[in-house]
């Protein structure tokens, strides 16, 4: 399941929880956006173990994205332990974001 991350639940959903958590930050203007938005689903319905899958859409909380020093989109963070440890830009292979995310 996807989880819509906002300015209210940020850092409770992603900063302080012991899981894995990816981020997607789009917005739903954006062409690339689309494209990478079903293959985000479909790894959230994976369950995989100890991770979460959410995603932001930077036109409702922009300030998310301004900390993030995210300048495209769509962009991916991989957090750990409320830390970025991974990031990708753009139309990305969802397999080099699922191992990323799994061996975080």
């Amino acid at each position: 399941m996807v989880i819509k991350l906002n300015d209210s639940n940020f850092e409770e959903e992603v900063l302080k929880t012991d899981k894995t958590v990816l981020v997607d930050l789009f917005a739903t203007w954006c062409g690339p956006c689309e494209i990478m938005s079903p293959l985000i689903d479909e790894l959230a319905e994976e369950n995989l173990p100890n991770v979460k899958v959410g995603k932001l859409d930077i036109d409702e909380s922009g300030e998310i994205a301004i900390k993030y020093g995210v300048m495209s989109i769509p962009t991916f963070l991989v957090f750990k332990n409320g830390q970025v440890v991974r990031s990708f830009v753009g139309v990305t292979d969802i397999d080099e974001i699922k191992q990323a995310v799994l061996n975080a």
